[in-house]
């Protein structure tokens, strides 16, 4: 689920930076919202592995 979030999110992404520009408020902000994300799935992973 977190993965299929995370590729839902670089769509979006990709979108706003083609419409708004890469510095525009909308990109940034998701941009940030994916940042978040990724660094879910990083804690995921690293606490996988940690429990191994």
């Amino acid at each position: 689920m977190l993965l299929q979030l995370i590729e839902d999110k670089r769509e979006v992404l990709l979108c706003l930076g083609k419409t708004y520009g890469l510095t525009a408020k909308e990109t940034v902000i998701c941009s940030q919202e994916l940042d978040q994300l990724l660094n879910r799935l990083d804690g995921f992973v690293s606490e996988q592995s940690d429990n191994s």
